[in-house]
């Protein structure tokens, strides 16, 4: 057990017997009342967000979490197979772990999962892949002033939208976290 003094952004505790990820914490004093630690906090199974007033000599149950990195091999149902290269290991964790990144996700990529214990709370694709466009419209020479966009899908399924000048055969490079096209690859 650590005091609320103790917490930072980042840190991983257990609160009301779930697991949940400090994302902003700060400390008050307001005016002539005692001070106190105001959390906003990330549930990790479900992803909800929550509020919580600590005081300052209260105390809180840090959670040790490790931080791998995996290789993604394949899909299995709903959930992704991931390869720990060290062990060998293979570990099935959910697809909705990672979230809108997953439609990004080809074999052998490299992903970041946290565990507590043998236990995965969570898991982080990419934040940029580079993809092969396998259809789009064709572009016509000359669309290259502006910035209107068409489909496009992509060699894992997924499609997105691309400048007129991209065509069927390139390779581009998606960000995972927004879903949008950032440039060409030669």
């Amino acid at each position: 057990m650590a005091k609320a003094s103790d917490l930072s952004n980042g840190a991983i505790i257990r609160f009301n017997g779930e697991l949940y990820q400090i994302v902003e914490f700060i400390h008050r004093t307001p005016g002539n009342l005692r001070a106190f630690y105001q959390a906003k906090m990330k549930n990790l199974i479900n992803g909800r967000s929550a509020e919580y007033r600590f005081g300052t000599d209260e105390s809180v149950e840090l959670v040790r979490v490790e931080v791998r990195e995996l290789q993604y091999l394949y899909k299995d149902g709903n959930s992704l197979v991931c390869m720990d290269a060290e062990t060998f290991e293979q570990i099935y964790i959910p697809e909705e772990m990672f979230g809108d990144t997953a439609k990004f996700m080809k074999e052998e990529m490299k992903v970041l999962a946290s565990f507590e214990g043998d236990k995965v709370i969570s898991a982080t694709g990419p934040n940029h892949v580079e993809l092969m466009i396998t259809y789009t419209e064709p572009g016509v020479k000359g669309d290259t002033a502006t910035n209107t966009l068409k489909p496009a899908k992509l060699e894992t399924g997924a499609e997105v939208m691309v400048p007129l000048f991209c065509d069927e055969g390139q390779k581009i490079k998606i960000d995972t976290r927004t879903g949008q096209y950032v440039e060409r690859v030669k």
